[in-house]
């Protein structure tokens, strides 16, 4: 029985990438959308071109019942959860003073509580299995804050605290649980810098340049796999030395 990844967040950017390279390993795929149209029909057909399952599901992260219906779906069609990576997230910046609460909020809501009602759904099924790997992205704002990004920045901070904790209930389980921490990837996020901004950005990463999608989607494949089974609890980089 092939083993099965579920990624949040997976319709484009980072998570898409994730997606069709575990795919690429053999790996069945759930994905969640909240929005159906034409590129997350084509992204089902190219990780199917793999050979393997793809599954999509319709949710909202934030939302504790779409959490818990997105897992029970996935758990009657694939029968199994083996790999879950927490990669849905957004972004609402501003600075503090003229933040309106909703920004602050959504953010929250989506990236720190949608990880934990997605987490909380799996980890029981991964109990029952005896086998887990939970990959959870944050971010290098998360580590070292940055302005504007109040709002992102403890999202991702409050990652990095649960993944820690979880890591430490769940070892004695056969369960590890990571989180990455992206530097300035090129996204869709990062495309919309103007390109003088990008290269002020990459005078101050030593490798003198910004990620892409797969970096990321390497380490995930690497924490996915048995090479990584006695890692649980850490706190990856994956930034081009930016912080350091």
């Amino acid at each position: 029985m092939r083993k099965v990844a579920f990624i949040t967040g997976a319709t484009r950017g980072i998570g898409k990438e994730i997606a069709l390279t575990l795919a690429s390993e053999g790996y069945d795929i759930a994905l969640n959308y909240r929005t159906m149209n034409d590129s997350v029909n084509t992204l089902k057909s190219d990780i199917e071109s793999k050979g393997v399952h793809c599954l999509l599901v319709k949710g909202d992260v934030s939302s504790y019942e779409d959490a818990e219906n997105m897992i029970k779906e996935i758990i009657t069609k694939l029968e199994r959860i083996d790999v879950l990576v927490n990669n849905a997230g957004i972004t609402k910046d501003g600075l503090l003073i003229r933040m309106p609460k909703e920004n602050f909020n959504d953010v929250i809501n989506t990236n720190l509580i949608g990880t934990f009602n997605v987490t909380k759904m799996v980890v029981s099924q991964m109990l029952k299995q005896k086998y887990g790997k939970i990959i959870n992205i944050s971010s290098v704002v998360g580590i070292s804050g940055n302005t504007g990004q109040c709002n992102y920045a403890a999202s991702k901070a409050g990652i990095i605290g649960f993944t820690k904790s979880l890591a430490k209930e769940l070892g004695s389980k056969n369960i590890l649980v990571n989180a990455i921490a992206p530097g300035y990837i090129q996204t869709s996020m990062t495309d919309s810098l103007k390109d003088e901004i990008k290269e002020d950005i990459a005078k101050n990463i030593p490798l003198k340049r910004l990620g892409e999608p797969k970096d990321i989607a390497n380490l995930v494949k690497f924490l996915a796999s048995e090479d990584s089974s006695y890692i649980t609890g850490q706190v990856i980089h994956v930034d081009g030395g930016l912080l350091m």
